[in-house]
């Protein structure tokens, strides 16, 4: 059993040794590099990224990367190609071939066949001298000094420094096509990251916003903000613009104070300059703009400046925003 110091060396070594890794793979950006981007970008077809062992697993990442920004990928493993599923290459794809040593058996066999289609081919190889560095169109070193375990066996700064080159390429596709926010939002409808993307706090408001004149009584507020269930309540003039706010706690915070309440109008006791947003913003704007605030309610307008609605911040994260 290892010491918890020890533990603690061992996975701080870890990282500093991918870091380093990471780091000098940028000598590896290049012209050829470039030259494989301005081909990809410029294909009518689609990648097909292959790879075995622990690049198959790294592959299929970056398949997913690729195709999360608008770049069509699919996952070959370099094994199963050369037994039938070759036919999933199609004229006009190219071909991405992900391999440390870049003489594994199966990478080596399937070379042939991908040359002789007439698709080009990517190579991610940590070996400048092998046979998928030489044979491709476009060889991209992964190289690495060394593994971050003890052995120098096991594949972990490789396949990390592998992982980094599919993200640069998907990055600079991602540029070069001018994806933006509402195109990405496209590719993730659903979980977490579809949410953030897409819903907007026009979706969170209730067609009965609480909302109060300015001479409004307490019993007035109090009951707005009870039937509404928000916690709060807007405070308008005449014109129908927003003047303030008025939160239960302003409300327990005057009753505290003692003394005749029954006059008190909600001029005399709302909080002014109340924090606004549009309605079209992303809902994640609202809820992360509500945690720098310290606040609980928003208030939401719509592209006239005029009062739309209120977000309260329990329900963003209900919605599961994060």
């Amino acid at each position: 059993m290892l010491k918890s110091e020890k533990i603690i060396e061992i996975a701080q070594s870890t990282i500093e040794v991918e870091a380093q890794a990471l780091l000098a793979l940028k000598k590896s950006i290049g012209p050829s590099f470039v030259a494989a981007v301005e081909l990809l970008f410029r294909s009518k077809g689609r990648v097909i990224v292959s790879g075995i062992g622990k690049s198959a697993n790294i592959a299929s990442k970056i398949v997913a990367t690729l195709n999360s920004t608008g770049t069509p990928a699919i996952f070959l493993h370099a094994a199963d190609a050369i037994h039938g599923d070759l036919g999933i290459v199609q004229k006009d794809d190219i071909v991405i071939c992900i391999s440390n040593s870049g003489n594994s058996p199966e990478i080596k066999n399937l070379i042939p066949f991908v040359k002789q289609r007439g698709n080009k081919l990517i190579a991610l190889a940590g070996n400048e001298n092998s046979v998928l560095a030489k044979e491709a169109d476009f060889f991209i070193s992964t190289a690495v000094e060394r593994e971050a375990c003890a052995i120098n066996v096991v594949p972990t700064a490789s396949t990390t420094a592998q992982l980094a080159m599919g993200d640069a390429l998907a990055v600079c596709l991602l540029e070069m096509k001018g994806l933006t926010a509402d195109d990405f939002a496209k590719f993730h409808p659903g979980g977490t990251l579809g949410k953030q993307l897409s819903l907007k706090l026009e979706s969170f408001c209730k067609s009965e916003a609480p909302k109060v004149l300015e001479a409004a009584t307490i019993k007035e507020i109090i009951y707005e903000i009870s039937s509404k269930r928000l916690g709060a309540t807007v405070v308008l003039d005449n014109s129908g613009a927003i003047t303030g706010i008025i939160t239960d706690g302003d409300i327990r915070r005057m009753l505290e104070k003692g003394g005749d309440v029954s006059l008190l109008k909600a001029k005399d006791i709302m909080g002014h300059k109340p924090k606004t947003i549009g309605k079209v913003e992303l809902a994640i704007k609202g809820l992360e703009m509500l945690e720098q605030k310290n606040i609980t309610q928003l208030i939401v307008v719509d592209e006239n400046g005029k009062y739309f609605g209120m977000v309260h911040f329990h329900d963003l994260i209900r919605e599961g925003l994060k």
